[in-house]
């Protein structure tokens, strides 16, 4: 068994093995990996597309999921003693919670897999999926270059990783105090957008929203970018903050047709945890 904890943790080999089993899969090579198997879910009442995808997929897979809050990781109980108990009963773990610590912790007294579904520092199913749906779309750009348009949250951590394990080139376009840290910034939206393929947004925190108010990404803007790029919000985004609704509305969205990958790649995801490669 192996956990699937940071991106960064995985090498470019078993990145392609998940990349590998996940067109399996969608080309309809189903497997019953988890026919027998129980997965505990921790996630938020707010969570949708990645608790579908991974309920979903675990039901595919043949599994039974049981879903908590990722508050009940929080109790006063210490983790080694929960994770003790569902040693005796779990298979798998699928964990979102805001803290990175608590995921590790679980992790080290756990005897399954555990998957990080998100923390407020990293998202790296999300991130993996958007460059499956950019390496199956076309190849190139997924070695293109990258463009993050948002503040320093758990997306631009993200995507910092993705760019150190695929090897492309990022940049940041964001006012001051909201850098990334180890990426190159841009103040100028309309100069950061040129020549770039890859232009990533995430939603901006309430505080941030009037210091962004120059930086929104635009069909217009767009239209500044390299010839074929593409346009990934990391969803929930809403229409005129980060994005403008007809940036959304545009040929340049790829977000509903990317996200659709979120199945095949969480359940790749599982199966590479448990070592299988059906």
């Amino acid at each position: 068994m192996r956990n699937f904890i940071k991106l960064t943790d995985l090498t470019g080999q078993e990145i392609a093995r998940i990349f590998e089993t996940a067109d399996r899969l969608s080309a309809g090579q189903h497997s019953d990996a988890l026919k027998g198997r129980t997965v505990v879910m921790f996630f938020p009442e707010s969570s949708i597309r990645t608790r579908v995808s991974f309920e979903k997929g675990i039901y595919q897979l043949g599994g039974q999921s049981i879903l908590f809050p990722p508050e009940a990781l929080d109790k006063r109980e210490a983790l080694c003693d929960v994770a003790g108990y569902l040693n005796n009963w779990a298979d798998m773990a699928v964990i979102r919670h805001k803290d990175p610590a608590v995921i590790g912790e679980f992790a080290r007294h756990a005897q399954f897999p555990v998957i990080n579904a998100m923390t407020s520092v990293d998202h790296p199913c999300e991130v993996l999926t958007d460059m499956y749906a950019l390496t199956r779309r076309d190849p190139a750009l997924a070695q293109g270059r990258f463009l993050y348009v948002g503040a320093n949250t758990n997306i631009g951590k993200a995507w910092r990783e993705a760019s150190e394990v695929f090897g492309f080139e990022l940049e940041q376009c964001c006012p001051p105090g909201y850098e990334v840290r180890g990426l190159t910034v841009r103040r100028d939206i309309r100069e950061a957008v040129r020549g770039k393929n890859v232009v990533c947004t995430d939603s901006l925190p309430e505080t941030a929203k009037e210091d962004f108010k120059d930086f929104r990404v635009t069909a217009e803007i767009m239209g500044l970018a390299a010839p074929g790029a593409v346009l990934d919000p990391c969803p929930p985004f809403y229409r005129g903050e980060e994005v403008s609704a007809d940036a959304i509305d545009s040929p340049y969205f790829v977000g509903c047709g990317f996200k659709k990958a979120l199945l095949e790649i969480q359940q790749a995801i599982m199966l590479w945890c448990l070592a299988g490669d059906q």
